[in-house]
């Protein structure tokens, strides 16, 4: 038989208390009612609750105090604050004591049961362990952090915390370091999983698109609005919206963008009403936001309504002891995807990696051990087939290749690098492609390879 659901609501004023009593006893949830902080601490020690929802105002202290006591005596109960409207730097506050969610009064009835619906799945799922995770989940995000230095342990756990709660994550990192990849654990891991994971390059998405992108419009708001569009917002409806680059937006659509945060609304272009939306917000990037809030190039209200919790990713260089088992794991997946049977790498080549400082992080291993694989001669890397990147890697006869790199990603630089060789050694075989595998020392399936990966056409 199934267990009811038992709720613990504090609240000094009457109506609210019995407004909360008869919304959940309607989802089939049982309660138990406190108007002090005091009878609240009691009642904590006489039952087993689901979850918890707190008012921030109470006679004997406040809902702050409430949230902190459960934190320290019952860590896995879930609790939500329930603020005055509009009172967005407490709902911070909270979520920051440890809080997974928050509501404003007046109280919307279809927000609270959102927020009832995620509080009773992290109970449910007891996301406690990488194993809580459901065959489910695990389809739809198969990848995982690679790695066990002290480093990447806390950050595995961090990310377990993080997804119990519903608060916004601002995840700092350099390029490469795998920002998006934990955004979707945080995503995957908490009670939103069924929903989408909507990742979107803010950067990527041109400035006077950018409101119906996020919004979504209706016809015939603007030229070429032949239809109603859903915005990412829409789209991202139950789960997560993922802002990467989010330091790249316009300052208008930053406004926008904090508006919609904090009232969990929008408005489509064109349209005359708001429309109510629930998508826990991750943000990333690999800029100091925190210094261009200084230089006035990022809202510095918008920084901290995302930077509720603030969490690192380390760079490659800073766990080079993850660096053989990521290699080996990296290594798996390329030869999986070329068809490759018995891939390895050899020690003196994974030696050679923990010498280099990888400015591109995983991105960048991930490349050279692409790279390694195709040309090696018989599936097995090498130390001298890794080729990395040394400060005179750069060469005239490289066909007019400016050896300054200057501000391209290393990654696209090589890649220039290596077109220039091949189309060189094209040019010198008149087009012959196993006579310019010969000349540039590489098998012919490394070389057609690398026309595909490239974008090498011969025919023209």
């Amino acid at each position: 038989m199934t267990k009811t659901p038992l709720a613990l609501i504090v609240d000094d004023e009457p109506d609210i208390l019995q407004l909360l009593g008869i919304t959940l006893s309607r989802m089939n949830i049982d309660t138990c009612r406190a108007e002090t902080l005091t009878e609240a601490k009691q009642l904590l020690t006489q039952n087993t609750f689901d979850f918890c929802l707190t008012d921030m105002r109470l006679p004997d202290g406040d809902g702050i105090d409430l949230i902190k006591h459960i934190q320290q005596e019952f860590s896995h109960l879930p609790v939500a604050l329930i603020t005055a409207h509009g009172n967005m730097e407490t709902a911070i506050d909270a979520m920051k004591a440890g809080a997974f969610d928050f509501l404003s009064k007046p109280v919307d009835l279809t927000a609270l049961r959102n927020l009832i619906k995620n509080a009773l799945k992290i109970n449910q799922q007891g996301l406690q362990s990488e194993q809580s995770v459901s065959p489910k989940k695990a389809t739809k995000n198969k990848k995982t952090l690679i790695g066990d230095t002290d480093v990447m342990l806390r950050l595995k756990q961090t990310i377990l915390k993080l997804s119990r709660s519903q608060a916004p994550v601002y995840i700092h990192g350099e390029s490469g370091t795998g920002k998006e990849l934990v955004a979707k654990l945080i995503h995957y891991k908490g009670p939103r999983a069924d929903s989408p994971f909507i990742p979107v390059n803010c950067g990527a998405i041109p400035s006077e698109l950018m409101e119906s992108e996020f919004f979504g419009h209706k016809k015939g708001s603007f030229t070429g609005a032949v239809s109603d569009k859903k915005g990412l917002f829409q789209l991202a409806e139950g789960g997560t919206l993922f802002l990467d680059e989010i330091a790249e937006l316009p300052i208008a659509m930053q406004v926008k963008l904090l508006r919609a945060i904090q009232e969990k609304s929008i408005r489509p272009v064109g349209g005359d009403k708001e429309i109510a939306v629930d998508a826990r917000i991750l943000s990333a990037s690999h800029k100091d936001l925190l210094k261009l809030v200084n230089e006035g190039q990022f809202r510095q209200d918008l920084f901290y309504r995302i930077n509720v919790i603030e969490l690192n990713v380390p760079a490659l260089r800073e766990r080079k002891g993850d660096i053989e088992k990521l290699s080996h794991y990296l290594l798996n997946e390329l030869a999986q995807r070329q068809q490759i049977e018995g891939a390895s790498i050899t020690d003196r080549a994974i030696d050679k990696l923990l010498s280099y400082d990888f400015p591109g992080n995983i991105r960048e291993l991930e490349n050279i051990l692409e790279r390694a694989l195709t040309l090696a001669t018989d599936d097995t890397i090498y130390e001298e087939d890794l080729n990395l990147p040394t400060s005179s890697i750069a060469n005239p006869a490289t066909d007019g290749i400016v050896s300054n790199r200057n501000s391209l990603p290393l990654d696209e630089y090589l890649a220039k690098i290596e077109k220039a060789e091949i189309m060189k050694s094209l040019r010198k075989t008149k087009g012959n492609r196993t006579k310019a595998a010969k000349v540039l020392g590489i098998s012919f399936r490394a070389l057609r390879y690398k026309l595909e990966k490239l974008e090498i056409d011969i025919d023209n």
